[in-house]
């Protein structure tokens, strides 16, 4: 039954990252925008001599959210395939390719709404969030496991 709540953390995400692909341009800019705005106007309050350039805060801003939002994709698909028989770099390159191929279809749709478009930088910055996530998580389990062996034999 576990595996099936992950699998469905991972279709919501999957929902969402959809979802937020869906608004065009237009709404999507302004909501971004908005965004930008507020972090900008209590980064500015925090650090007034940084001078922050709004148009290039709203583009790292957009850029950064692909990044972190398809890192906690990558989570929740290698988690949901811990359940699965896969193990070790296999479960790594598997939940990396299933990240990657939402990253392309994500494109794709992303073709056909009004004002928006399909760039490869984007699935590559896609990919690398989830790459980065994923090596994590592998790196996070191969310590849990090894200090699992540790208490249960004494030796790594």
């Amino acid at each position: 039954m576990k595996k099936w709540i992950y699998w469905a953390l991972v279709a919501l995400a999957f929902g969402l990252i959809f979802y937020l692909s869906s608004q065009p341009a237009t709404e999507s800019g302004a909501w971004s925008r908005s965004l930008t705005r507020w972090l900008v106007a209590h980064v500015s309050g925090w650090y007034p001599e940084a001078g922050i350039h709004f148009e290039r805060a709203h583009h790292l801003f957009r850029k950064n959210a692909h990044f972190f939002i398809y890192g906690l994709l990558g989570i929740l698909v290698f988690n949901a395939l811990r359940l699965s028989s896969l193990r070790g770099w296999r479960r790594a390159g598997m939940s990396l390719m299933i990240c990657v191929l939402i990253a392309i279809s994500d494109e794709i749709h992303q073709y056909f709404v009004p004002g928006r478009g399909a760039q490869v930088r984007d699935v590559i910055i896609d990919g690398a969030g989830s790459a980065t996530a994923i090596a994590i998580c592998w790196m996070v389990s191969r310590m849990r496991a090894g200090w699992r062996n540790w208490r249960e034999t004494g030796s790594m």
